[in-house]
């Protein structure tokens, strides 16, 4: 029998690539294309992305912060398959610049257990930074509760999930991690177990409840029918709930909103008043479902959004009102009442779609508006002209990102 005897420096190159792929100790950002990509996202529990090129001015400021950024994750989260904070050159991997739909460099995404979280990151570009946002990610995303007393009552503000199960062994309560995970930003998620939850849901089915925010709606509790022990059923479900039609528009989001490119319909309200608040939702979900993929519903606080308003000529006294921002100029609703004329806040967005409402900015009301006007008002005053948009503002920064044209991608 012949025996084969492999070199040391075989099992040395070998060793060194897995810790290279997993730790990558003082090594900066792993260099990530397609031969380790997928391999990489599938064997590490949370990996932090920095899209780049070369050229990009903005790359080059932020890859030495992300390579210090990556040793210093790598030095506190050793153990292999937990962390990797990973680089893609999309000049060179071009088709992992286009399966993320990179539209600026650099842009950093984030992974957990092979899902692709909603956000990318857009907070601070320090080390200390990431790695605080690396630590906040691996904290668990699950409120246990110990009596149902604790959940009886939940935030009226935010949306809730809330699981009910026997052990966190079960693969039931594993899918309700993975979500949590991922959805962590959008809804609180709670669960309980054992003798906590026991005259929650029969024996052997866990049950997941979706509670909405009181502030926003009436709606009663919803229970998810589906199988829970198949992730891709019960995400599709959680993810509608905890992602909802209408929006709540934050300085901290509005980046986010704005790059989606699609015009606002906003409702600024007072933050005394949730009526209004669940008004808006109503009309929305009965009137305008068929517009969600040509405009973004939002809310916004009238008194944190003030700049807004006052280009407006409107003040939190003015509140509640509806505008549209279509990133050119912001137009004005007639009056927050007149949501409940059938068809007028659909024919609001249809004036906005055939450029009616930017016409008329330009040269003055169509003669049927005109005429129509002067009827309702006893005078042949013009509308103001709509002030530019404030929103647009809020986009992606010139200074802080390169933006790439729809035709370099």
């Amino acid at each position: 029998m012949r025996i084969f005897y492999l070199p040391s420096s075989f099992f040395t190159c070998t060793v060194l690539f897995f810790l290279r792929l997993f730790h990558h100790v003082n090594s900066g950002a792993l260099p990530l294309n397609a031969d380790n990509f997928d391999t990489v996202l599938a064997n590490t529990e949370l990996v932090l992305i920095n899209f780049y090129a070369d050229w990009c001015r903005f790359s080059n400021l932020l890859s030495p912060i992300f390579d210090e950024a990556a040793d210093k994750v790598a030095a506190e989260f050793p153990e292999p398959g937990r962390v990797v904070l990973g680089k893609v050159d999309c000049d060179k991997e071009t088709s992992i610049g286009t399966r993320f739909h990179i539209s600026k460099y650099p842009t950093l995404k984030a992974v957990r257990n092979g899902q692709l979280f909603k956000k990318e990151y857009r907070g601070q570009r320090s080390a200390e930074a990431f790695a605080n946002f690396i630590k906040e990610q691996l904290l668990s995303p699950i409120t246990e509760f110990t009596s149902l007393k604790e959940v009886e009552t939940t935030d009226e503000k935010k949306r809730t999930v809330i699981g009910y199960f026997e052990t966190r062994e079960s693969v039931e309560y594993q899918n309700f991690m993975k979500a949590a995970a991922i959805l962590k930003d959008d809804c609180v998620f709670h669960a309980g177990f054992g003798s906590v939850t026991e005259h929650m849901h029969p024996p052997g089915t866990p049950i997941v409840v979706f509670r909405t925010p009181k502030a926003r709606s009436a709606d009663n509790d919803e229970s998810f029918t589906g199988n829970l022990k198949s992730y891709d059923e019960f995400s599709v479900w959680v993810t509608d709930k905890c992602v909802p039609l209408v929006r709540e528009i934050t300085f901290e989001n509005a980046e986010e909103f704005t790059e989606e490119g699609m015009p606002f319909l906003i409702l600024f309200y007072h933050p005394d008043d949730t009526s209004s608040i669940k008004k808006y939702n109503d009309i929305i979900t009965m009137e305008l479902l068929d517009e969600k993929q040509n405009v973004n519903f939002l809310t916004a606080d009238g008194v944190t959004f003030a700049h807004p308003l006052q280009h407006l000529g409107k003040s939190k006294a003015d509140l509640p009102l509806i505008a549209i921002d279509s990133f050119r100029h912001m137009y004005l609703f007639s009056k927050f009442e007149d949501i409940y004329v059938p068809g007028k806040l659909k024919l609001f967005l249809k004036d906005l779609y055939s450029g009616k409402l930017h016409r008329e900015f330009h040269y003055g009301p169509d003669p049927a508006t005109e005429v129509h006007q002067q009827i309702e008002d006893g005078s042949d005053k013009k509308p103001t002209q709509p002030p530019e948009s404030t929103f647009k503002k809020l986009a992606p920064s010139k200074n802080r990102y390169t933006l790439l044209d729809k035709d370099e991608l």
